[in-house]
């Protein structure tokens, strides 16, 4: 018992991070959190050992995320975005409530264009440039060869830029 505290403990965050970014609702990333801790505890004894703890933990949270939205036949809603409170936190600086306004509404439409992706595509985005894991790290989490995530996270990137451009061509009209 005491080393399932240590882990959770460790990763407790990081997976509540990677959920939020999955399903960008506060009482649903922790939901799926006590999901996959549960999960964690229940097969913590067919951990082979053939990848890190982190990587293993990283896995189990994509999967359970993705399942449950699979399971709400639904894609993520905005409303619960924890990123709305938290756009000027880092910054001392005072912010024009316009640009606040602002940046609320490019993270809406950039968390909106992302739950367009393949989840394979979204993952790879979640995990480098969101989480911030390395190349290396993230190909091992989602169980591919470092060249075929360049391959992934290109196509995301690509996909994902044209859905920002005919979002911003919609809403100039």
């Amino acid at each position: 018992m005491e080393r399932f505290e240590k882990i959770y403990d460790t990763h407790a965050a990081l997976v509540y991070n990677v959920a939020l970014n999955y399903v960008q609702n506060n009482q649903e990333a922790e939901e799926i959190t006590q999901d996959v801790f549960l999960k964690v505890f229940n097969k913590s004894k067919s951990f082979k050992k053939e990848s890190s703890l982190k990587t293993w933990v990283y896995r189990i949270t994509i999967n359970t995320s993705i399942d449950y939205l699979r399971k709400r036949k639904r894609r993520p809603l905005h409303s619960g975005l924890g990123y709305d409170s938290q756009i000027d936190q880092n910054k001392s600086e005072w912010k024009h409530p316009g640009v606040l306004l602002e940046e609320k509404e490019a993270y809406r439409a950039l968390f909106e264009a992302l739950n367009q992706l393949p989840d394979a595509q979204k993952s790879s985005i979640i995990l480098l440039k969101i989480e911030g894991l390395s190349q290396k790290e993230t190909a091992r989490v989602l169980g591919l060869k470092e060249k075929a995530l360049e391959s992934l996270f290109h196509r995301a990137k690509n996909n994902l830029r044209s859905l920002l451009e005919k979002e911003k061509k919609k809403t100039n009209v």
